[in-house]
């Protein structure tokens, strides 16, 4: 499969594949294509579709194959930011925020993935539930915005305000900690908890997290009288 993202700040990533060579996506994450490629909605078993439920994604896959020859698939962005492309193979999983899968090769996998500090969960910013990416192949990922990479080394920390942190590698620790003093979390502006990550690992910080971007639109609308 050969690939090229185009069209950033809205992108998508068009792909060619190889006769017999099969994308999977999420539901209506496929934007145009060749007429030969071959559409099959998929579950994968129950428990992979629960997890997918509860990791913000659809409940099905569609899977789309070259069949008579080689083919083109195109899988735009929902939203203003990037698309990256990342390699993972059993010993390189990594964990995202949630929706943020867009499409991969066969031999991918996306389950849910837990955080194991329960506060961590609920004032991380992604809420308790994230995605693992995880097998062998190329992951298509959307994150809000633009793309700041960071390889924390083993023990180096960083704190990330609640949204901005789309993507980690699985090594990397993720905790909350709560913004210090009466003022600062009254007067400060900023949300009551931060995301802590601590290395060794990559992060993928978003400069603008979809939440941040609904408030401020929402705050240009007029009230209802």
């Amino acid at each position: 499969m050969k690939y090229k993202i185009v069209g950033e700040p809205m992108p998508a990533v068009i792909c060619e594949v190889e006769n017999g060579e099969t994308m999977i996506c999420e539901s209506g994450a496929m934007s145009w294509m060749s007429p030969n490629m071959h559409m099959e909605t998929l579950g994968g078993g129950v428990g992979k579709v629960f997890g997918r439920m509860f990791s913000g994604e659809n409940l099905f896959q569609n899977h789309y194959t070259a069949q008579g020859g080689p083919g083109m698939i195109a899988f735009a962005s929902s939203f203003p930011g990037s698309i990256r492309a990342y390699e993972i193979s059993p010993s390189t999983p990594i964990v995202v925020q949630k929706r943020a899968f867009l499409a991969s090769t066969t031999g991918v996998e996306l389950s849910v993935h837990f955080q194991k500090k329960i506060g961590a969960g609920f004032f991380g910013g992604e809420g308790f539930i994230m995605q693992k990416i995880s097998g062998s192949g190329i992951a298509f990922v959307e994150i809000d915005g633009s793309v700041i990479e960071y390889n924390l080394a083993p023990g180096q920390q960083m704190l990330i305000d609640t949204g901005y942190l789309a993507m980690m590698d699985a090594t990397v620790q993720l905790d909350i900690q709560q913004v210090k003093g009466v003022k600062n979390v009254l007067l400060g502006g900023e949300s009551l908890f931060n995301t802590l990550v601590t290395g060794p690992g990559r992060i993928v910080i978003q400069t603008m997290p979809i939440s941040n971007f609904a408030g401020a639109i929402s705050a240009c609308l007029p009230s209802k009288s």
